[in-house]
């Protein structure tokens, strides 16, 4: 498994940071408030949504979602399209909760698209579960050690893609241009991994 699947950082598509997603942990509590502009609409529809919100943030994830997408049908505009956020968060925990994956390789290629849509701890869990099962896994190595490039983790980068490269030679290529490692390339280690001396 080679990562074709991955597409450039260039034309990544870009989503909030992960304190920003509705339902991430660690997120700002007061996101989850209707906000000024929408305060003078209808007091039922603003208290529904609440709820619908609350439900969420205790993980009653279809709950809310039932809740959410009764609201979409009378909530004014502004409203509506915080539930229709809310509704793809409510959509994406219960995923979360039901991926099966027939192979190693499949669950990868769901890491990376992950990745490539910036859910970084989500795609370093489903990385982290493929090594469990199939400790000499080169591919998820190799994806672990982007993924720490892109998050500044340079020391778990060094030693990920040392690992991916012992697995499986053609890693070391595949580094060389991959423009996710552009933040280690100053690093002399970095260097010697993609360039080793020849005796």
């Amino acid at each position: 498994m080679t990562l074709e699947a991955r597409i450039p950082s260039s034309s990544r598509k870009k989503t909030a940071p992960t304190a920003q997603r509705p339902g991430a942990p660690g997120g700002n509590s007061n996101q989850h408030s209707a906000g000024p502009s929408v305060q003078h609409h209808d007091a039922h529809a603003l208290h529904s949504y609440q709820a619908a919100v609350q439900l969420l943030q205790q993980a009653k994830y279809e709950k809310a979602l039932v809740a959410f997408e009764k609201l979409l049908g009378t909530a004014p505009p502004a409203l509506a399209e915080r539930c229709r956020m809310y509704l793809t968060a409510c959509h994406r925990q219960m995923d979360k909760t039901k991926l099966e994956f027939a192979t190693p390789e499949e669950q990868y290629d769901y890491a990376v698209s992950l990745l490539n849509t910036d859910y970084y701890e989500e795609a370093r869990e489903q990385f982290t579960t493929i090594l469990r099962g199939h400790p000499s896994a080169d591919y998820a190595l190799y994806g672990l050690a982007v993924l720490d490039a892109i998050t500044g983790q340079v020391e778990e980068c060094l030693e990920h893609l040392a690992r991916a490269i012992q697995g499986n030679a053609r890693n070391r290529y595949q580094a060389r241009t991959d423009t996710d490692f552009q933040s280690m390339v100053d690093d002399p280690r970095f260097t010697e991994l993609l360039y080793p001396e020849t005796p």
